[in-house]
């Protein structure tokens, strides 16, 4: 039996035990591991701004393709110590990420308001010019076809910074016969992310005190090393941070990036790859890998991105609406639902090749995968993301997941794992939602 053969065989190794009949595209479940190939460049995939700073000159040592171009997911050597030594950094230093393959894609002109409020779920005439949202925007379905960071510069100004899928050519097609009045266009934008407890330090270094006055989701326009460039307090970490927005890109990645990294390394930080262990222990989705274009939000715990009070229209309200109704009848418009588990096993510290199967403990039939799993070492524990039978997902259930071997506490034998509450560690800067679970605990309590 190799590394990544589950105990129990199914009968086909795609395992379509595993019900996935409310999807056209099921998951590939088959569980074939790190085949350990070695990545073309070419130039069908795009190279950023940032790509020879972070592979000519700060060693990058693998990459992958997120939005069709080229991203660094590995500074830290395994030997060195890897991923958990950029954990390190990032929980407890502060660490520059390479993030341009987060596209920028502008929507401008009279109409903008009103073509961003009809494909995002919630409100865009409540967001604030200079501040930012975190949205999503589904298909007539219901489905999530992307999960974007919303930045309003002006009244007449967005820039949707989004996650990995294709949004520009979608936007314009929606227009195709509405004609909004604007234009939609990716700009030349690239962003960075200055991310950890010490990244106030190096923001006040970069751009100035007037940084620390940046609410959550607040924006700002500055200058670094003489080039224009976009702050907004947020990030893809949990950790407290900030993202820098390089203007004309293409001519001043340079001259922002060099001065950024020089300040991270002042204050005893570094340059590390995006923080999926992290982000998981905040419970922030990863489009692609946690969700896509067939995952209702109400699976993917995003029913508060579906209001109750807008009156407009948008794409997708009919279907999210209904789903919207069964579930808080208790009925479920979907098979799995996604939960947070903890695991056995040995500490897992990068990347799952594959979706790691669930199953149920008694019957022994696979009934789900994993997502997104990690090692988390203030809980000393595995965390993961996950999808389970709908009517299994309440906190306190119990699976096996199949780990491969040199995760598992006995080769070929799956390891215990129970649904838990997520986020599994607190955001430094909780979202509207935690705030508001925070706020409905304490009345409970009062």
């Amino acid at each position: 039996m190799s590394d990544n053969e589950p105990a129990q065989q199914a009968e086909h190794p795609n395992y379509p035990s595993v019900d996935q009949s409310d999807r056209t595209l099921p998951r590939n479940l088959r569980q074939s591991g790190d085949p350990g190939i070695e990545m073309l460049v070419s130039t069908r995939v795009r190279k950023s701004p940032f790509f020879h700073k972070s592979f000519d000159e700060n060693d990058a040592w693998r990459a992958t393709v997120y939005n069709r171009i080229y991203h660094p997911r590995g500074m830290v050597k395994p030997e060195d110590g890897g991923m958990m030594e950029e954990y390190d950094a990032l929980v407890n230093r502060v660490t520059l990420w390479d993030v341009a393959v987060e596209r920028q894609i502008r929507v401008k002109g009279p109409d903008a308001e009103d073509i961003v409020n009809y494909v995002i779920t919630r409100d865009a005439t409540e967001i604030e010019e200079m501040h930012g949202k975190y949205v999503i925007l589904c298909n007539e379905d219901g489905g999530i076809l992307n999960d974007p960071v919303l930045l309003r510069l002006s009244e007449d100004e967005f820039w949707f910074s989004i996650s990995d899928s294709t949004l520009m050519q979608w936007l314009q097609g929606v227009n195709v016969g509405k004609d909004f009045d604007v234009e939609i266009d990716e700009i030349d934008v690239a962003p960075m992310q200055i991310q950890g407890p010490r990244s106030v330090d190096v923001m006040v270094d970069l751009v100035g005190e007037e940084v620390k006055d940046i609410p959550y989701y607040g924006l700002m326009e500055a200058e670094i090393n003489g080039a224009p460039v976009l702050v907004s307090q947020t990030g893809f970490s949990g950790e407290k941070g900030f993202e820098i927005y390089v203007r004309d890109a293409m001519k001043n990645a340079e001259r922002v990036w060099d001065p950024a990294l020089e300040s991270v390394r002042d204050h005893g930080g570094m340059q590390v790859a995006p923080a999926h262990h992290r982000r998981i222990a905040a419970g922030i989705l990863s489009w692609g890998q946690d969700m896509d274009h067939e995952t209702s939000p109400f699976q993917v715990n995003l029913a508060y991105q579906v209001p109750d009070d807008k009156e407009a229209d948008y794409i997708g309200k009919e279907e999210l609406e209904r789903q919207k109704e069964l579930v808080e009848n208790g009925e479920y418009p979907f098979n799995l639902k996604m939960v947070g588990l903890r695991l056995g096993g040995e500490p897992i510290t990068d990347y799952a090749p594959d979706f790691w199967l669930i199953s149920d403990r008694e019957s022994g039939e696979e009934v789900g995968y994993v997502t997104s799993p990690w090692y988390n070492p203030e809980l000393e524990l595995n965390i993961a993301l996950g999808f389970v039978p709908a009517e299994q997902s309440d906190i306190g259930e119990e699976f096996d997941v199949h780990l491969p071997d040199k995760y598992a506490e006995e080769p070929g034998e799956p390891v215990h794992a129970t649904v838990v509450e997520v986020p599994f560690k607190e955001s430094v800067n909780p979202s509207a939602r935690e705030k508001a679970k925070m706020h409905a605990k304490e009345d409970v309590t009062n």
